[in-house]
C-alpha cells in the first residue's frame, strides 16, 4: 500500500477513480490487527487504489475529514467523497470488505 506523502499529494489522488485512505497510527493496536489481511483486500479489489494515511503526519487532514478515530476508512471516486467508515472501534475483516463493496 502507497504511504501518503504531502497533503497535496492526497488532494490530487482522491481525484483519480477509486480511492480509498486508510488512516492509522503505530500505536495503535486495533490498526495493528487489520494489518495482515490488508494486502489481500487490495489484491480482492484491484480497481482501487489504497493509500495509507499516518494520522500523527496528516492530522490536519484528519481534521478536516472529520477522522477522529482510527483505523478509518476514507473513499472517493473521481474527487467526490461517496463512503466512509470512520469511528473508533475494531473492524473486522468482514465490515471492511462490506464498506468496500459499497464503493
Amino acid at each position: 500500500m502507497e504511504k501518503l506523502q504531502t497533503e497535496a499529494q492526497f488532494h490530487e489522488l482522491k481525484q483519480q477513480g477509486k480511492q480509498v485512505f486508510l488512516f492509522t497510527a503505530n500505536w495503535c493496536p486495533d490498526c495493528r490487527v487489520i494489518e495482515p489481511f490488508i494486502p489481500e483486500l487490495e489484491s480482492k479489489y484491484e480497481d482501487i487504489n489504497f493509500t495509507h494515511v499516518d494520522r500523527d503526519e496528516f492530522i490536519d487532514i484528519c481534521i478536516a475529514h472529520n477522522i477522529f478515530g482510527i483505523p478509518s476508512f476514507l473513499a472517493y471516486k473521481n474527487g467526490e467523497e461517496v463512503e466512509r467508515f470512520v469511528s473508533k472501534d475494531r473492524k473486522t475483516r468482514e465490515q471492511i470488505e462490506a464498506f468496500l463493496d459499497r464503493i
